[in-house]
């Protein structure tokens, strides 16, 4: 290596190699502009074409037309120059490892955009499943310094060994981590949470999940709240997913009215307006038939549930909120009277 450099300080100095490296300077930014012209192009029709954001494609291939501009700019100049030996072999050592080192980029960012656009709530919003991609990140990233490793002539079984060994050791002090590593890693492939549901969970504690790392789940309350839970809790938590197997869900909303009530004009006109309010208000399931059932003799009135549709478990709140509005003033209209509770 040390002649090599020698090499090519002589050659500077005497001129030879000017001619030489600019060309290579200029194979260089040739090949790394072209490439990300013609990767900007293909992204944007790609974008067009699927359902895939043109940012998500962005960051998927980020980087990588610089990497393969530099290897035609390198291979460029193996073809067309006239490189002495010594060089040629450095240029050629240094091809592999940037092809090696292209391929493990690539992979790695094809496998984390894929796990972010499936796994996602919305792709658009790049629903961050960190514990996976970290984790596809990591393993990729050591399978290519290991190829690499390899493909310079290192010796890659006593680094494999010491690895195995010390794995070992860090799993045995890291017990607790390695739980809530593997405990989120299943929730997710199991597709029991996926980023974006509303859940609840048995302690009580529900929101929306934003977020599951190596280490916690992340989840966002209706008072605009962060909390935060170890994923082995969630692995042995009773949870209700609102969001599956699909996010529409059935509301009760309960009424009581007094003995001297029509009961037939009490469940008509109460339904007309739970119809009336799924059709106007926002989050109701329209073309939903709502209905009345009648479930006690309470000691003041006749108790009975209504039942209807919204679209997310969060949109009970409007709709209960303009229901109840509305029921009261159209009993008041109809002469229905609502029993105070003594």
């Amino acid at each position: 290596m040390l002649e090599f450099f020698i090499e090519i300080g002589t050659r500077i100095v005497n001129g030879g190699f000017k001619t030489h490296l600019v060309v290579f300077i200029i194979c260089l930014v040739l090949g790394i502009i072209i490439l990300q012209r013609v990767f900007t192009k293909t992204l944007k029709i790609i974008a067009k074409k699927t359902n895939i954001s043109h940012s998500l494609l962005q960051q998927i291939f980020r980087g990588i037309p610089t990497l393969l501009g530099i290897l035609i700019g390198i291979y460029v100049a193996i073809e067309v120059l006239a490189i002495p030996p010594r060089p040629m072999l450095f240029l050629q050592h240094l091809f592999h490892s940037i092809v090696i080192m292209t391929l493990t980029l690539m992979v790695a960012h094809l496998v984390s955009g894929y796990l972010k656009h499936k796994l996602g709530k919305k792709s658009e919003h790049f629903a961050s499943t960190s514990i996976l991609v970290t984790t596809i990140d990591l393993a990729v990233y050591a399978i290519g310094i290991l190829v690499l490793l390899e493909s310079l002539g290192v010796s890659i079984s006593p680094l494999i060994t010491a690895l195995g060994v010390g794995g070992l050791a860090t799993a045995l002090a890291l017990q607790d981590t390695l739980a809530n590593l593997f405990s989120g890693i299943n929730t997710l492939v199991s597709k029991q949470i996926k980023i974006g549901d509303f859940i609840k969970l048995s302690t009580g504690e529900e929101g929306h999940v934003v977020d599951m790392n190596w280490r916690n789940t992340t989840i966002k309350t209706s008072t605009e709240n962060m909390v935060v839970v170890p994923n082995q809790k969630i692995a042995s938590s009773i949870i209700t997913n609102y969001a599956q197997p699909f996010s529409e869900c059935s509301i009760s909303i309960p009424i009581g009215v007094s003995y001297e009530s029509d009961l037939d004009h009490v469940e008509k006109v109460t339904a007309a307006v739970a119809k009336e309010v799924l059709e106007e208000t926002k989050g109701g399931v329209k073309g939903f038939e709502p209905f009345v059932r009648y479930s006690s003799f309470g000691e003041y009135s006749i108790n009975f549930n209504v039942i209807l549709r919204v679209k997310t478990v969060t949109d009970q709140h409007l709709i209960r909120h303009q229901f109840i509005k509305s029921v009261y003033a159209r009993f008041q209209q109809e002469g229905i009277v609502i029993p105070i509770q003594r």
